[in-house]
């Protein structure tokens, strides 16, 4: 399904997009993510998790539950047969606890990633100034910082880096203290294929890229949240 397609479903149904949609709209402009299964049921969780290669990460796929970590909605580092079926069940009597009425699609099973740089790309939109795209480091950098830079939508290349450069968390990615530098290059490159997407789909209100592991070469967006108008 292309990203048109995707957009007006989600539209139609007054709801944001899954996970699994808004991470084949990320595929689709050439953004790394990692490969994912989606699961309807607990044999099929099985046979997907056996299909990706344990260890694996398994999340709810539901229009009701965004914040998916608040509701214990995510299992890490699993590691075999025992552990999915265990933590499917567990995450449908999670959501079935916590959210009333709560719609459940399925799960969606991804690879356990190893962890980079922590950063995030995110996108709002303001009635006055449009759509504006935000960049950060992770962790402590943004829950406790603050330490965010902000452009509207459309940017160029030259923005993409200032922005980054703006940041405190930007002397961590070029490499402190003898640390390897991190693959700024591929940031840029994110953030202007989402500068692009947004240009196209004006629709797309909110984005939440979060976390985003930056390597020594390359990137991978391990969880994106996307609304629509």
């Amino acid at each position: 399904m292309n990203t048109k397609l995707i957009i007006s479903k989600a539209n139609e149904e007054k709801r944001g997009l899954f996970e699994t949609e808004a991470m084949n709209i990320l595929e689709s402009c050439g953004i790394n993510v990692p490969d994912f299964e989606f699961a309807k049921s607990q044999e099929e969780a099985v046979a997907k998790a056996v299909k990706i290669g344990y260890p694996v990460v398994m999340k709810i796929v539901s229009r009701d539950i965004l914040h998916k970590t608040d509701y214990g909605c995510v299992k890490l580092n699993l590691k075999n047969k025992e552990e999915v079926e265990k933590a499917y069940f567990e995450i449908m009597c999670n959501a079935k606890e916590k959210v009333k009425d709560v719609r459940i699609e399925g799960v969606v099973i991804y690879p356990f990633v190893s962890k980079g740089t922590e950063v995030i790309i995110g996108v709002t939109y303001d009635e006055q100034f449009g759509s504006t795209i935000m960049f950060g480091l992770g962790g402590i950098f943004v829950e406790v910082l603050k330490d965010v830079a902000f452009r509207i939508i459309p940017l160029s290349e030259q923005d993409a880096r200032s922005m980054i450069k703006e940041t405190k968390g930007y002397s961590l990615l070029k490499g402190l203290r003898g640390q390897t530098p991190k693959d700024i290059d591929s940031i840029v490159d994110v953030i202007l294929k989402i500068s692009k997407l947004v240009t196209y789909y004006p629709e797309i209100r909110e984005m939440d890229l979060n976390p985003v592991y930056v390597y020594d070469n390359g990137l991978t967006v391990v969880d994106a949240r996307i609304i629509v108008a």
